[in-house]
């Protein structure tokens, strides 16, 4: 039963567990209510409060105008204190232009190059949680999930609008080397918005099972997992994917380390996706650091059978395969990334540079080149100022890109 008044649909969240959430929140602020003001949980919680300012600009060679993207993202929000263990989050989330010369996907603006910023309020987390003080949180309603490098589940916190789940999601920390999450999604609202004119952008309903386990030792950390996604509004989208990723560091001396890290997963169709047969993901890095600067060499593989390619959804893809977000989506042939990546300090700044060759994972088909550089400066306290720039060159996929950012981020 839907319990949500039909006149608020559009902003307030729907599904089992976020409504649970709400009368579970309602039960614990009465409790919190009735008990004295100098142990009051309400009273004694903590005030949630970023906002970030950011422009953005797209030079597309697919396109005769440029866009220009000024906008401000706001996240108010409370987390009650502790209260036998219990606690409630609820956060609002808005986005406003104040330069609309780009096409969000949903201002209709289709003559300029899109950016992902478009403007609209939502309830962006509305949790009930409990901690046992143990080592196991456990979390129902809408909320923030991170798992891993967020090469599979992620946030997109990149893009004003962040994603978040409605969901059911277990952590515990059996002992010093073991640690298992799960989690049940019930939606996953996206960067596009909910009040997306097309409401398959906006929202999807799910019934994904995510299981992620994680062993760390002398020898370095395993992590096996198993994601189980069936997207009921979207079936081509269902998979199931199967996977392991090794990492270790080894100190050379005070201040240098290497370290390497490996990755291999398996995908299918699942529940009511069609039978398109199985393919592969592969990933692996090195890496040296040496004074705090970093330098590292990866290969990612996202593979092709011919007739489906290895997906990602529900990832924070930004942070993989450049910023230019050309592979958002895998393309048909599949791909491969050769990457290279140097990090470190500039003074009270830190820099990041990247290059990387994409070519297909079937077929002999070059995809581009795309060189990337940042540099973050922590001004003041809960400050950050950032410049970033993307650029992408075509060897015959898509058109070529560039992307340039300045922004400045308050958190409380």
């Amino acid at each position: 039963m839907n319990l949500t008044p039909q006149y608020v649909r559009p902003v307030i969240p729907r599904g089992l567990p976020l409504t649970l959430a709400f009368g579970l929140a309602i039960a614990t602020f009465g409790l919190a209510i009735a008990t004295p003001l100098q142990a009051n949980p309400l009273l004694e919680g903590t005030l949630l409060f970023d906002a970030r300012l950011r422009m953005e600009s797209v030079d597309d060679a697919g396109f005769n105008r440029d866009a220009s993207a000024l906008t401000l993202r706001t996240r108010l929000g409370w987390k009650t204190a502790n209260f036998h263990g219990f606690h409630a989050v609820i956060e609002a989330e808005d986005v406003r232009a104040l330069d609309s010369s780009y096409n969000s996907t949903a201002n209709g603006r289709v003559g300029f190059p899109v950016v992902v910023d478009p403007e609209g309020s939502e309830w962006d987390q509305a949790y009930l949680g409990w901690d046992s003080g143990q080592g196991t949180l456990i979390q129902a309603g809408r909320q923030r999930l991170a798992y891993d490098n967020q090469r599979f589940i992620g946030n997109v916190g990149w893009r004003q609008n962040e994603q978040t789940f409605d969901a059911l999601s277990i952590r515990t920390q059996i002992n010093s080397e073991w640690q298992l999450q799960y989690a049940w999604l019930d939606q996953v609202h996206r960067i596009f918005g909910n009040q997306h004119p097309n409401p398959l952008q906006a929202e999807n309903d799910l019934d994904a099972h995510l299981l992620n386990g994680t062993w760390k030792g002398d020898i370095g950390s395993f992590t096996g997992y198993a994601y189980l996604i069936e997207n009921q509004d979207l079936p081509t989208q269902s998979a199931r994917t199967l996977g392991l990723r090794h990492q270790r560091t080894l100190p050379i001396t005070e201040g240098r380390e290497w370290w390497y890290a490996a990755e291999y997963a398996t995908q299918q169709g699942w529940r009511r996706a069609p039978s398109t047969g199985s393919v592969g993901y592969f990933n692996a890095e090195a890496g040296l650091r040496l004074s705090g600067h970093g330098l590292r060499i990866g290969f990612e593989q996202l593979a092709s059978n011919g007739r489906r390619a290895f997906q990602t959804p529900l990832a924070t893809g930004h942070a993989f395969n450049g910023w230019a977000d050309r592979f958002l989506t895998t393309p048909a042939n599949g791909l491969n990334d050769l990457h290279l990546k140097v990090d470190g300090p500039l003074g009270k700044c830190r820099y990041l540079v990247a290059a990387h060759r994409f070519d297909a994972d079937r077929g002999s088909a070059d995809y581009g080149t795309e060189f990337n550089a940042q540099i973050a400066w922590p001004f003041a306290t809960g400050w950050n100022a950032l410049a970033k720039y993307a650029d992408y060159r075509s060897d015959g996929f898509g058109q070529d890109v560039r992307k340039l950012w300045l922004s400045v981020e308050y958190k409380y």
